[in-house]
């Protein structure tokens, strides 16, 4: 069985600079193929420089971006399949949560990530990437704290994202308590966070990890 690598960010791109040789050489370098998933806007497309740059430094050179949208799902299923690593972007969470979690995307996502394909999701992605995603009020339309089901890429712990930027302590601690796992991962903006097979390996940049006893 190939190992599983997810990679977890607190804010927007780029990659930290080793997680991002990490990502790269889990994707095979030269010979990958990354899918980028986004909510399209103004400026996307020079904004996907801040993806790609540091993965380029370590010799990737074929980018697929797919914005997401209703008629995007089977142009992503399509280009998922032969791709070697998968990118989820920043923006409003509640629209990638429901984009991807729910969805034959998600499905395929969860599918390739067990077969050693490295996930990275940065704000909005890294937060729907455990099987609890759990949206802060600062971060949805009904500005209350949101409890919904993630893709399941990890278990039993919860992630918050602009740790210091949104003040989160306080939410995630109430995440901890009311999913009743173990631990909770709050990520700076800057930072990330490497999992291997579910297990956290390696920290780049600044975290705080919380747990039940806290």
């Amino acid at each position: 069985m190939k190992n599983r690598h997810l990679f977890l960010f607190g804010g927007g791109p780029p990659f930290t600079d080793s997680l991002g040789k990490m990502f790269a050489d889990s994707s095979l370098n030269q010979k990958a193929k990354i899918v980028i998933l986004f909510l399209e806007r103004d400026g996307w497309k020079e904004y996907m420089q801040k993806y790609t740059r540091v993965l380029e430094n370590n010799h990737i050179k074929n980018f697929i971006f797919v914005p997401l949208n209703s008629e995007s799902q089977n142009k992503i299923l399509r280009e998922l399949t032969s791709c070697t690593g998968i990118i989820i972007g920043g923006g409003q969470t509640e629209l990638y949560r429901d984009f991807i979690v729910d969805t034959p995307i998600g499905e395929r996502i969860r599918e390739l990530y067990k077969k050693g394909i490295p996930v990275a999701g940065f704000s909005a992605g890294a937060l729907i990437c455990p099987s609890n995603c759990v949206i802060p009020p600062i971060d949805n339309s009904q500005s209350k704290h949101l409890f919904l089901s993630g893709l399941g890429l990890i278990r039993e712990c919860v992630i918050s994202v602009h740790f210091s930027k949104w003040n989160e302590k306080e939410n995630l601690m109430t995440a901890i308590e009311k999913t009743k796992v173990p631990i909770g991962y709050g990520i700076e903006d800057d930072a990330g966070l490497y999992f291997e097979n579910e297990k956290l390996k390696q920290e780049e940049g600044k975290s705080h990890t919380f747990t039940q006893k806290s």
